[in-house]
């Protein structure tokens, strides 16, 4: 089985903004170069699994306008981290004492008080799981939070102690990597 990774494109939202979970659009003109690279190389039939923000959910509109064959999802679970009282705050606007937290305590603290890194990796689990229990390729367009939660879930890790155990590597914005399970 084969499972496309897809992180949105470039969100509309200045550089140094924490927004996990604040709706913000995606660049229409990335989204669109994204939908069509990826319109040509899926095979037919797929289906298309959407995180509910609209910086995923246009891309996954325009994949499936220009692939009619593709099915959409759209899953809640793929959404990215909610920084809770943290969204739209610069991040060096955020205390130094919510970082020295949420670092000593990653996978527990809630960092903006919504959710924990650990609470992320649950509900990505869960998806994955039920992705895998249908037993078909899929693609899943997402966020970096989630690709991230995946490549821990391909390690066996479900929960994380130390802020050094998040991955530091991830697709870029409109690209993405391909998983077989």
């Amino acid at each position: 089985m084969k499972l496309w990774l897809v992180r949105h494109a470039r969100p509309l939202i200045d550089a140094g903004i924490c927004y996990g979970a604040t709706d913000v659009p995606a660049d229409a003109a990335h989204t669109q170069a994204t939908a069509t690279q990826l319109a040509s190389l899926l095979p037919s039939g797929l289906m298309v699994w959407a995180s509910p923000l609209q910086r995923c959910s246009a891309l996954a509109d325009q994949l499936l306008a220009l692939r009619p064959d593709l099915q959409l999802r759209t899953d809640v679970r793929l959404a990215e981290l909610d920084f809770g009282c943290w969204e739209g705050v610069r991040w060096d606007d955020i205390p130094r004492s919510a970082y020295d937290d949420w670092t000593t305590r990653f996978g527990s603290a809630r960092f903006g008080g919504r959710e924990s890194v650990n609470e992320l990796l649950q509900r990505v689990a869960a998806a994955r799981a039920e992705a895998q229990a249908l037993g078909q390729d899929a693609v899943w367009i997402t966020h970096a939070g989630v690709l991230r939660a995946m490549a821990l879930l391909e390690q066996g890790l479900t929960t994380l102690d130390r802020a050094p155990q998040w991955p530091q590597a991830v697709a870029a914005w409109g690209e993405w990597q391909l998983q077989r399970w």
